[in-house]
């Protein structure tokens, strides 16, 4: 995805399930979805056995999230070898696009959200690539 793409894709995202999204403020994924939720998006936390995170009700999965909730983006903190599955989720409760962070790639992923019609990101941080492009969203 070259950088206009990326920040149509930006501009068109309001809302991001974070799945791997930890307590933790430690964690790369707490650190980058507070920076997002300061950034104005809105935060959907999915972590199985937490109840809260950043003060956003958690999901223990995508498709425990309600219906009526439009997803817009998919911000993915697992390990490679888990985001098929977690693609198949996003397609399923029609996201729009899946963001796979640094160092985080796979082949079916990519080919699963072609197939599903999303527009996919992978092996980039979502926090990066925000401030980078941020004079231009």
């Amino acid at each position: 995805m070259d950088d206009a793409q990326m920040i149509d894709l930006l501009k068109q995202t309001k809302t991001i399930a974070v799945v791997g999204l930890s307590p933790k403020p430690e964690r790369a994924s707490h650190r980058v979805a507070a920076y997002l939720k300061e950034q104005g998006y809105v935060i959907i936390p999915v972590r199985p056995g937490s109840d809260e995170v950043l003060g956003e009700k958690a999901y223990p999965s995508l498709e425990a999230i309600p219906s009526d909730i439009v997803v817009d983006m998919v911000d993915v903190f697992r390990k490679s070898e888990d985001t098929p599955d977690v693609v198949r989720s996003a397609a399923a409760i029609k996201a729009k696009s899946v963001w796979l962070q640094k160092e985080i790639a796979h082949p079916e992923s990519a080919r699963i959200a072609s197939e599903a019609g999303m527009a996919y990101v992978e092996d980039h941080c979502l926090m990066v690539e925000h401030r980078r492009l941020a004079d231009q969203l």
